[in-house]
Order: C-alpha cells, then sequence, then structure tokens
C-alpha cells in the first residue's frame, strides 16, 4: 500500500490518513498545527517550506510539568516579575526559513506570548510570556505540538550555560580525517615508486580495499555537514557553497573507486582525506574565529557602563566589569539594573521593558529582588548585588529587534555575492568538464575536483567581521564602544552630524556656576542636593558639587523627573519643582542663560546659572569636520548663540529651546533630504533623536546611563576625537574593499590552475585556509596599521 505525504510535516502518513480540507495529514496533532495556522492566516507558512517542522509528539506532554515547581523554574528562566517572564529554550530541530518564521510569529498564535526571538545559530528561541496567565510546562507543550520540542537539561539552568564551547563533534570528524589521510598516504606510496616488484603486485589489491575501508568514514561520517548543508539549501530552493563541495567529495569519491576497482590506478583516496583534513581545519579555525569574535562582545560591549559603588570611603564610580556580588550601588531615575539586586533602601519603580517588550512599572520596597536590565523611574536607590553582572544579558538587550536599524550596503554586498557565487562555480566546473572530456577525460575528474574545492569564498566571508571585529577592539581602547560590526559601516556613510550642547561640546566639571536669587538654608541645599543627586542629567550633576553636599542624602516620597522640560519632587513633606522657567512657571527672564530655576512649595527661590565651558579641542574638531554638514539642537535657551556663531562658523544650523520631539523632528527632515544622519547626546533627553538617527552616540562622563536606543558610547572627553573616529570607519570599509580583491583574485589564479589541470584537489584544500589565514592576517595587520597612529 502506497504511502501519503503529510501536508504539514511531510513525513509518510503510514498509518490511516486523516482528511481535513482537502488535504492529508499523517496524525491529529499535524491537523491540528494546520488548524491553527489555518485559522490564523499563515497558510504561507506552507510556501516558504513543504517541510516544515517535524512531526508533533502528541503523547507523554506531561513530562514537562516539573517546570512549574519552584526551584526548576528559577534554575531555568532569564526573568520573572510583575506577571511577565522570559525564558530560551534549546531547539535543536530550527533549520530552515519557515522554522524561523514560525518560533517567531508565536505571538500571533497565542494571546499569551508577548514576544518570541530566533538565535539560528545557536538553535535557541526566547519567549516572553505572561506568567500570570501561562505556565511555564505549558509553553514547551505549545512548542511541542507545534512540532518544535525543547531540549531541558542541566545545561539549560543559568548556572550551568557554557559562553564557550568548543564543537567536540567537529575535533572527532577532523581527527577522523587525520588518521585515514596519514594512513592511507602509507598505504599509497609504495605505488608512486617507479617500477613494479612481486611484493607490490601480490598486496596491491590488498592495500587498495584497505584504502577503500580507511576512507569511507571520512565520506560517511567527516562530509556530513556539508551534505546536510548542501541538501538544506536544495529543499529550500537555494543554492549554497556546500552544494560544490559535496559534489567534488562525491565525484572524487566514486572516481576513486572506479579506478581502483578496474586497475586503472589506486585511484584518489589519499587526496580525498586530505581534502576532507584540510578543510576540516579551516573550518574549525573559522568556528574558533566566529565564537571567539561573540564572546569577546558578550564581555566587553558594556565597559564604558559605570555604576556608583558605596564603600566605607564614601561613593566611586565603577566600570561594571569591577562589580562584585555584595557590592552596594547607588542607581539613579533613568539609569539601568547591571546585575540581580536587593533593594536596601528607596522605593523602586522599575521599567522591564527592555526585557519583557511591555512598558509597565513594576513597584519594589525595601528587601525585594530586582532583576538586571530593569530601569528605575523615581528616587534614588541604594542596592546591594546579589549576582555578578550578566553583561551577556545587557548585550542582548542593547541588540533587541525593537533597536535595530536597516541592514548595511557591504551586508548586502557579501549576500549579493554569495548567491550568484555558487552558480558562477557550477558553470564554471560544467565548462571545464566538456573541454577536458574531449581534450583528455582523465584529466576531467581531477579539474571537476579541483575548481569544485579551489573556489571558496571562506576569505571573502571573513574578511568583513574580522575587519569590523578588530575595528570594535581598537575603538572600545580608544573610549568608544559600538554595538555592532554594522555600526562602523554605518559610520562611514555619515553625511550630516547633529550634536546636542550641554554635556556634549561643553565641558560640566569647569562650568562656572552661581546661584540668583532668595538666599537658601543649609537645609534646603541638603535637599536639593538630594533631589538633584537622583537626576542623571549633566546639569543635575553639576549643581550637586556646587551645592558641597556630602554623600548622604535625604530620602525622597515622590520624584518625577520630567526629559527636556525640569524635576518635580516631594522631600520632608516640601513640594519642590527644578527646571526651566515654563516648567516652574516662573517669569520671563530679559537676560538669556543656561539656568536652572527653583520653586519650594510653590514660591519661586531663585536660579542656578551656568556659564558654559567648551570642550579643548572642539574648535579644532568642527573645523577639521567641514565638509560634513553640521547642525546643533539644544534644549537650553538661546543665550550663547552669538558666541557659538563667533566660536564655531562650521555649524550650519543652530537650534535652541528644543524639546525630545523637536530634535528627533529635526533628524527626521535632515533623513528626508537625503542626508545619512549621526546623532551626539545624553541618553535622557535625546534617547528619541539617538533611535531616529542613522547612528546614534551617546556621550557618557563619569556617570554612564545605559541607552539602548544608541549604536555607540563615547566617553565624553574623547568627543573630540570624532573625526579620527569616522577617518577610522572609512579606512575599514577600504580594507574590506582590499579584502574582497585578495579573494577575488586567490578564486581567480586558483581557478586558473584548476582548469588548466595544473591544480591536484589535495593542494586545492590545503590552498583553502591558506586564504582564510592570509586574509585574515592581512585585516588583522591593517587594522593594527591604522589603529595605532590614531
Amino acid at each position: 500500500m502506497s504511502s501519503e505525504k503529510c501536508y504539514h510535516c511531510g513525513l509518510d502518513c503510514e498509518q490511516e490518513i486523516i482528511h481535513f480540507d482537502a488535504k492529508n495529514f499523517c496524525c491529529n496533532g499535524c491537523k491540528s498545527v494546520y488548524e491553527l495556522l489555518n485559522k490564523h492566516t499563515f497558510q504561507t507558512f506552507y510556501e516558504l517550506n513543504k517541510n516544515a517542522g517535524v512531526k508533533p509528539e502528541t503523547s507523554q506532554l506531561s513530562q514537562f510539568e516539573y517546570l512549574d515547581a519552584e526551584s526548576v523554574f528559577e534554575s531555568i528562566v532569564d526573568f520573572s516579575e510583575g506577571g511577565t517572564t522570559l525564558v530560551s529554550f534549546k531547539i535543536p530541530v530550527i533549520h530552515c526559513s519557515s522554522c524561523v518564521w514560525l518560533l517567531e510569529s508565536l505571538q500571533d498564535l497565542n494571546p499569551n506570548i508577548i514576544y518570541s526571538q530566533v538565535n539560528f545559530v545557536q538553535k535557541t528561541v526566547q519567549i516572553s510570556y505572561k506568567s500570570s496567565q501561562m505556565k511555564l510546562s505549558e509553553i514547551a507543550v505549545f512548542l511541542t505540538q507545534l512540532g518544535y520540542k525543547p531540549v531541558i537539561n542541566l545545561e539549560s539552568s543559568k548556572e550551568h550555560k557554557k559562553t564557550d564551547r568548543i564543537d567536540s563533534d567537529l575535533i572527532v570528524k577532523l581527527a577522523i580525517a587525520g588518521f585515514a589521510f596519514g594512513n592511507v598516504m602509507l598505504f599509497t606510496f609504495p605505488e608512486y615508486l617507479d617500477g613494479k616488484g612481486y611484493w607490490l603486485d601480490q598486496f596491491k589489491d590488498f592495500f587498495r580495499v584497505i584504502m577503500f575501508v580507511l576512507t569511507l568514514p571520512v565520506v560517511l561520517y567527516s562530509s556530513v555537514d556539508y551534505y546536510k548543508s548542501a541538501w538544506a539549501g536544495l529543499r529550500n530552493n537555494r543554492l549554497n557553497i556546500d552544494l560544490p563541495i559535496s559534489l567534488g567529495i562525491i565525484v572524487l569519491f566514486l572516481r576513486s573507486c572506479y579506478e581502483a576497482y578496474f586497475d586503472i590506478s589506486n585511484g584518489y583516496f589519499d587526496s580525498l582525506c586530505g581534502l576532507l583534513f584540510f578543510m576540516l581545519i579551516g573550518k574549525y579555525f573559522q568556528q574558533r574565529t566566529y565564537k571567539a569574535l561573540a564572546f569577546d562582545r558578550d564581555y566587553k560591549s558594556f565597559y564604558p557602563i559605570a555604576v556608583t559603588r558605596i564603600s566605607f570611603e564614601g561613593q566611586e564610580n565603577i566600570l561594571l566589569s569591577d562589580l562584585k556580588k555584595g557590592d552596594r550601588i547607588l542607581i539613579r531615575n533613568q539609569e539601568m539594573i547591571p546585575a540581580d539586586s536587593i533593594i536596601i533602601k528607596g522605593e523602586a519603580k522599575i521599567d522591564n521593558s527592555f526585557i519583557t517588550g511591555e512598558s509597565q512599572l513594576v513597584e519594589k520596597q525595601v528587601g525585594d529582588r530586582i532583576y538586571a536590565g530593569g530601569k528605575q523611574h523615581g528616587t534614588i536607590l541604594e542596592l546591594e548585588v546579589i549576582r555578578d553582572v550578566n553583561q551577556s544579558l545587557l548585550t542582548q538587550l542593547w541588540n533587541k529587534n525593537a533597536f535595530h536599524k536597516k541592514d548595511s550596503h557591504l551586508d548586502t554586498l557579501i549576500n549579493v555575492i554569495s548567491k550568484y557565487f555558487t552558480y558562477i562555480i557550477l558553470g564554471i566546473t560544467l565548462l571545464g568538464a566538456i573541454y577536458w572530456y574531449f581534450i583528455d577525460i582523465s584529466k576531467m575528474f581531477q579539474v571537476i575536483c579541483a575548481v569544485l574545492i579551489v573556489a571558496c569564498p571562506c576569505a571573502l566571508a571573513l574578511s568583513s567581521p574580522f575587519t569590523f571585529g578588530n575595528m570594535m577592539r581598537i575603538f572600545s581602547r580608544k573610549n568608544m564602544y559600538v554595538k555592532d560590526a554594522q555600526t562602523i559601516e554605518k559610520m562611514a556613510k555619515v553625511t550630516h552630524i547633529v550634536f546636542d550642547k550641554t554635556g556634549t561640546i561643553t565641558l560640566g566639571e569647569k562650568a562656572n556656576i552661581h546661584f540668583e536669587g532668595e538666599a537658601l538654608s543649609e537645609v534646603e541645599k541638603s535637599q536639593l542636593a538630594s533631589i538633584f543627586k537622583n537626576s542623571t542629567h549633566p546639569l543635575s550633576q553639576r549643581i550637586v558639587p556646587f551645592l558641597h553636599a556630602d554623600d548622604e542624602f535625604v530620602p525622597l516620597t515622590q520624584f518625577d523627573e520630567i526629559a527636556g522640560k525640569g524635576i518635580h519632587a516631594t522631600i520632608q513633606g516640601k513640594i519642590v519643582q527644578l527646571g526651566s522657567a515654563n516648567f516652574v512657571k516662573a517669569p520671563t527672564s530679559e537676560t538669556i542663560e543656561t539656568s536652572v530655576y527653583v520653586s519650594i512649595e510653590g514660591k519661586l527661590r531663585g536660579k542656578f546659572v551656568f556659564k558654559n565651558h567648551y570642550r579643548t579641542g572642539i574648535k579644532s574638531l568642527f573645523e577639521r569636520l567641514k565638509n560634513y554638514g553640521i547642525s546643533l539642537v539644544s534644549g537650553d535657551n538661546a543665550s550663547e548663540k552669538e558666541t557659538i556663531e563667533r566660536e564655531f562658523p562650521t555649524i550650519q544650523q543652530l537650534y535652541f529651546n528644543q524639546s525630545p520631539e523637536d530634535k528627533m523632528l529635526h533628524i527626521q527632515k535632515l533623513q528626508e533630504k537625503g542626508y545619512y544622519v549621526m546623532m551626539l547626546g545624553d541618553g535622557l533627553n535625546d534617547a528619541g533623536a539617538l533611535k531616529q538617527s542613522n547612528v546614534g552616540v551617546a556621550i557618557a562622563e563619569d556617570i554612564h546611563t545605559f541607552t539602548p536606543a544608541s549604536d555607540a558610547i563615547l566617553q565624553g572627553k574623547e568627543v573630540v576625537h570624532l573625526y579620527d573616529f569616522l577617518q577610522l570607519s572609512k579606512k575599514a570599509i577600504t580594507i574590506v574593499t582590499i579584502s574582497f580583491g585578495i579573494s577575488f583574485a586567490y578564486n581567480i589564479v586558483g581557478l586558473s590552475f584548476a582548469l588548466s589541470g595544473n591544480l591536484s584537489p589535495l593542494v586545492a584544500a590545503i590552498l583553502m585556509p591558506i586564504s582564510s589565514i592570509s586574509v585574515v592576517s592581512f585585516t588583522t595587520l591593517a587594522t593594527w596599521w591604522i589603529g595605532r597612529k590614531k
């Protein structure tokens, strides 16, 4: 009895066929999934991949009930608070675009799921769901019913997750190929000697059988990843680079069997084993490289983010890398919680939207636990760290889809080249085979294999990540921290730069401050200092030392900071307003200057007046940026307009009294005119503008505010070197272009020798990792050379 194919999973319906909606299903599970997808108008799922998913297991779904036990739940989930839980599952069966598409659409299939995000390389899916409505076991069951059963073991717990694991399977494959290569060469060696002796004639067939047996595990096991990749590409109507490599392996093996069996020669078993050995060395080298880059990203991306630690000596600003379990830290309004902590003093209103995707404030009291990644809204907090800094989690937050921007041109270029590369190579192989078929058929198979092996785009694929990865390290050593390699590419395309004024081109710690108005008592100074300590705004941070406040602060009962306007707080029963003249309803002044007005219990008491000092070297920076469009947008008044116009004539556009929305609108208008815009500003008032810009750079001084909307974080003192960073990014593009040229030249020369019949498959296999090493060496040396000159 012939079997039918299941419409959902593509497996044979060997049992009773279930007919539904004019389609066949192998079980009720597949039928249920189809009904679910069809109900939510997800019919296009089947157009992406006819064999998407795997056959669902409908039995033993109760096996996940243990996940709801409190101890297991706490060890598995990444985050759980306010009725929202974040969990990551390992899904080994993820294998194609339709798998990713379906797993990232779970929120459309289940209203209790907030969002889901797939990491295709690691075969994981991160799910944010409403734990008040759905159990963790039900999430696992739901995935299983869709055909994507999660694998849950000891490594799934947070304490045992590995950050850098060597692919042991690849090591075994490499060892087998190396063992076979050495021994096959040993048995092949006598046949390479001139002449024929009795001993060789008697045992050559036996030797060839041994060579065949030794080669079998290499072809059937060590090469299996290439076959799988090539087959997966064909199933998705896509030709990838592993297809010609797989064809070369199969052709070389079959030809070797043919020549050995008919006693034409000893075949190419030695070349085949050597080919796989050197190819796997190249693969191991590439895999280790990518893992090193990824590992480096997890633990160095957030070094510029500092936190205020409380010790017996007082307060000090330290890097996150120096923060340890048991330390006590201060968290101000709008600052990110860097590690899981317990509240020691203060009342928290935590925004977990960066983690959960939902903007909802969760109130916490003294003694409550706060998860890393939450953002404080309100008064200053004193916390005790109960777990080491999870910088890989913060990296995930910074790289969240909500803050992603358009793909880069170079990334698109590589994709286009890769798309047509295989077609070109297969075409060249066919033409070469036809030519040598009529000239010398004995060389035809050697030419085919050599062409298929030597034309490898590994060097092309490595040039971009290595160049930009090394450039990221150079930038970080110079106190500019970019979130990803694409940021450096985008910096090279910038045509217009928008500057904020306060804290960006001005130098906060050198600003002259004086207070105008009714004299403040010592108690009022202490109260105002306590309020300003809660704020991360540059002006607030300057006023605190001006008031000569010590490290102690008075608790606040209410604190609200409105971006671009001011602060409304209640302290020791007094209502205090601090900010702009309009915010505190102060009369309009005839003189214009940068000021922060003070209103206590509805009575205007005066204002803090600032005379800004501009950063040393900022004038030279604007002169060097003369080929760029330059705008300055500021929330301050126009008191320094004439000074700026006189001192910085290259600034083309000046805008004052700008709200956060005005800044964002200005950038949008520039983009509509065709400019590629970089924005430099602080993370509080300029978050919208940073996100709107093509490249958003958050400026940080001693207190570093985490800003997921930004593409980079630049230490304040390095602003004057912005031109150098822009030039380095352009030179990085030049290095990538040269690397492309080296890769293309290698392929052209290699293909020429291969087509001429003067290149053996073994030599081609040796050249593959050598070409990758040469490109990596060039990009490393080139980036080091240009980086050291800054």
